[in-house]
């Protein structure tokens, strides 16, 4: 804008100074809030700036319709400027993206407004309802305040009263000074002035003097007149509190929590009780306070005035707990983890209550010596034909009827070198041992191992020589090498029974039935059957169709179907017996053989079983069990401590290689044999480490595991599931399948001596002497030698010595006859020989060659 006025117009101002007014008022406004609380706010309101002349001012349009602006009309052309206003500012057309644009804000500015008075209205009615719910709030909490306070005078008053009589009784009345009667509660002794709260912004609110002293009335607050606005509560907040204008009033929770700290309402101590308090070795301080039902903060602190800082979960031992409930005045019960068991086994019986029961026989023996054919001609079944290989690889266990001593029990047992753990569970469980021995083997390996276990055992012993109806059967000499391991028959003056016995033929088998009801009788075997079963797992599997299977030997008691028993760390409830004859039974006796189903998992082969009354009995009992073995697993894995023998036994295994192995078995007996087989095999360099074991068939878990370890899976009488399947071709995974046990170890001792390093063995093919060392262009240096000895082979191995002492071993690169190429030069004939990488070559030196083969090891 120039300072120039341009011709035609006038004065700007009319000569006055132009100054620029404050375009803003400010103004006070008090703003109400609930509760009576009000605060001042400042208010600045803007003026809007008009351009041109001020026109006269219009009624006031509605609030939804914006005023419409004027528009100027458009310039003539060649028209003079209009002249300017009397306040000096010249008009401008607007253009129409001006007009538009003012057109859209009118319309958004509209907008708010409708929306900003929709969202006021909607807080408004919830502002409404919400004090028309504190309002009613507040009313019950004054009722209940008049009634406490009635209430109060009523005591009170009654209180004087009975003052006021006992006074008179005793000629105590004295008159009542002034200043008892001007207080409300003049009647109440060493009754205090009060002090009233005030209400007032200024007035802070007091407490009445010596209120701890005892308990007392709370000052009676000043009622509001009726016509009064209803208080209204907000939030506390940071910004509320710092406001000095606001006034917060006492809530309702507030004001009782004042009333009972006042009146010194305190609920009365409780009679404490003194509990008898388990206590195992360890125990978490949260169950310790639980058993004691003591709080948990009152242990912590107790252990904290010992010194000792610890959490609610830390666990404590006996003695500290023991300490902390005798402190609190409770008896204390200390019990062991063992102690879940007692009185499981073991437990005598009346003699009163025994009856006779049948005998256990355990047939042991060597392997082909006839032990199963033995027991099928006595049963008149045939189990050996259902056998792999005509092997036994299981502990079977039957009942036969005598024809004259009533039922024999019979366990038939393997006679494999593998199964000695079987052998010997055989033992255990049995009353007496048929050892079978042939009459044309003799005494064997196995024969003696099976002496040795009934011997341990300490069992009678029966021998029964059989197969007495070969040409070469020797009765005599079995009697003469059963001397030799301290079995003396009666024949030759002992006191073992021997019985000459044909499987094959039938012959003497009636007498054997004699011998063993003999024996039997000189046992006096008995048992109670009238109480909880007690028994031996023979034999454990995993059934597809019927889940995990045990065959049991009940030794005591009667088992019943729906019996809750527990076999290591497995229980379950029975749900079926199954005889030997594969009929289902609904109990079983003293000495009687049954398949169990019902077990949550497989219990391993050998573990005692017993009835139990309850679940929790049985849950406790096999958690506390599983705990054990794995404890033990783990410290047999870490290793750390051990006595030298094992020391060394870890530092001479230190670096071998291993073979790892997933195997699955069809009974638990026969993965412990392998197991036990494979550990055998193993040597210094290479051993076989068992990854998995397991009853049941072959899984894809178990193949995945394979997999990520790339161990070896071996099925022994089972087979894999078709996912399993799957999974092994996937992943390129071999399963090899297994029936016997001796093939199964044969090819796992194969498998392993792959590992083994190749030996490398020198074969001697002759020597020969340096006679002169030329030097040929690109070649290097020739040696020209005579061959002493033997032959000398081109690619050959070959070592120099110089003064009986080896120089250099390496390989020969050339050797020519004359000037052609020579294969081999025999002793007595010159040749030329050059070396790989080595030209250090004298006269006189001599030439060893020898040749290198690697020779593959085995176990």
């Amino acid at each position: 804008m120039s300072d120039t006025k341009a011709p035609g117009e006038k004065k700007v101002g009319g000569g006055k100074t132009l100054t620029l007014k404050p375009r803003t008022e400010t103004g006070v406004v008090r703003q109400s809030f609930s509760h009576g609380r009000t605060k001042q706010v400042v208010v600045e309101t803007v003026k809007r700036r008009t351009i041109g002349k001020p026109e006269a001012k219009a009624p006031e349009p509605a609030p939804q319709e914006a005023p419409k602006k004027p528009q100027a009309p458009a310039p003539r052309p060649g028209a003079q400027a209009p002249s300017a206003p009397k306040s000096g500012v010249v008009l401008r057309t607007l253009t129409d993206d001006e007009r538009n644009a003012r057109a859209h804000a009118l319309a958004d500015a509209r907008m708010r407004e409708a929306e900003e008075r929709r969202i006021a209205e909607e807080e408004a009615r919830r502002r409404q309802s919400r004090e028309g719910i504190e309002k009613a709030e507040r009313e019950a909490a004054e009722a209940r305040k008049r009634e406490e306070e009635e209430r109060h005078r009523r005591e009170e008053e009654t209180k004087r009263k009975a003052e006021q009589e006992a006074k008179k009784r005793f000629g105590d009345e004295k008159p009542a000074t002034p200043a008892t009667t001007a207080a409300p509660g003049a009647g109440r002794v060493g009754a205090r002035p009060q002090v009233i709260e005030a209400d007032d912004d200024e007035t802070p609110r007091g407490r009445r003097p010596g209120a701890g002293a005892g308990p007392a009335r709370p000052a009676p607050a000043v009622k509001a007149p009726r016509n009064a606005a209803p208080k209204q509560r907000t939030r506390l907040t940071v910004v509320n509190a710092g406001n000095a204008d606001e006034v917060r009033e006492r809530s309702v929770a507030s004001f009782r929590r004042r009333t009972q700290r006042l009146k010194g309402h305190h609920d009365e101590p409780k009679e404490k009780l003194a509990r008898e308090v388990v206590i195992p070795e360890t125990i978490t301080i949260q169950e310790l306070a639980n058993r004691m039902a003591e709080r948990g903060v009152d242990v912590i602190r107790m252990l904290m005035k010992q010194g000792h800082m610890a959490k609610i979960t830390d666990v404590i031992d006996a003695d500290t707990a023991q300490l902390i409930a005798e402190e609190l005045g409770h008896t204390v019960k200390r019990v062991s983890e063992a102690d879940v068991e007692e009185g499981l086994f073991d437990e005598p019986d009346d003699p009163d209550e025994l009856d006779p029961r049948a005998p256990v026989v355990t047939i042991m023996g060597h392997v082909d010596h006839g032990k199963t054919s033995l027991l099928d001609a006595i049963r008149s079944a045939n189990v050996v034909s259902g056998e792999a290989g005509g092997i036994t690889q299981h502990i079977g266990a039957y009942q036969v009827e005598s024809p004259s001593h009533g039922k024999i029990t019979f366990i038939d047992t393997p006679g494999h070198a593998a199964f000695t753990a079987m052998r010997a569970r055989g033992a255990k469980v049995t009353d007496i041992v048929v050892l079978v021995v042939a009459a044309d083997d003799g005494v064997m390996p196995q024969t003696i191992e099976a002496i040795q276990h009934a011997k341990a055992a300490k069992v009678p012993m029966i021998v029964a020589i059989n197969k007495i109806d070969k040409p070469d059967a020797k009765p005599d000499r079995v009697r003469t090498e059963l001397l030799q391991h301290e079995v003396q028959v009666e024949s030759l003056g002992g006191d073992v029974l021997d019985v000459e016995v044909s499987a094959l033929k039938k012959m003497n088998l009636d007498k054997l039935l004699e011998t063993i009801g003999l024996q039997a009788e000189i046992l006096d075997l008995k048992a109670n059957p009238r109480r909880l079963a007690e028994g031996t797992v023979i034999e454990a599997k995993l059934d597809r169709g019927r889940g995990p299977v045990a065959t049991v030997l009940i030794q005591r008691g009667t088992l019943d179907i729906g019996d809750i028993v527990v076999a290591g760390s497995e229980w379950g409830r029975v749900r079926a017996l199954i005889s030997d004859t594969g009929e289902a039974v609904d109990q079983a006796g003293p000495s009687v053989p049954v398949e169990i189903l019902g077990f949550n998992g497989t219990p391993d082969a050998g573990d005692r079983l017993a009835v139990v009354e309850s679940e929790a009995r049985a849950r406790e009992i096999t958690t506390y069990r599983e705990r054990q073995r794995r404890d033990k697993q783990a410290a047999r894995q870490t290793g750390m401590r051990g006595s030298l023998e094992q020391m060394m036994a870890q530092v001479k295994t230190a670096g071998r290689k291993e073979f790892p192995l997933v195997i699955k078995g069809d009974v638990q007996g026969s993965v412990e044999a392998i197991i036990g087989a494979l550990d055998k095999l193993g040597n210094d360099e290479v051993g076989a480490r068992v990854v998995l074991s397991g009853v049941g068939g072959i899984t894809e878990s178990d193949i995945t595991l394979a997999e990520s370890i790339g161990a070896a899976v071996i099925g022994f009488n089972v087979r894999a599931h078709k996912e399993a399947r799957e999974a092994a071709e996937r992943d390129g995974i071999e399963i090899r399948y297994y029936n016997i046990i001796y093939n199964l170890v044969d090819d796992v001792k194969a498998a392993m001596s792959g590992l083994l390093t190749p030996e490398r063995r020198e074969t001697m093919l002759g020597n020969a002497r340096i006679q002169e060392v030329f030097n040929v262009s690109k070649v290097g240096k020739v040696a020209g030698c005579i061959v002493t000895d033997g032959t000398v082979e081109r690619g050959a191995e070959v070592r120099l010595i110089r003064d009986n002492v080896v120089v250099h071993e390496g390989k020969l690169s050339q050797l020519k006859r004359f000037k052609d190429d020579a294969k081999e030069v025999k002793a007595g004939q010159e040749c030329g020989m050059a070396f790989e990488n080595y030209q250090d070559m004298r006269v006189g030196d001599v030439i060893e060659c020898y040749r290198v083969e690697q020779v593959q090891r085995s176990l």
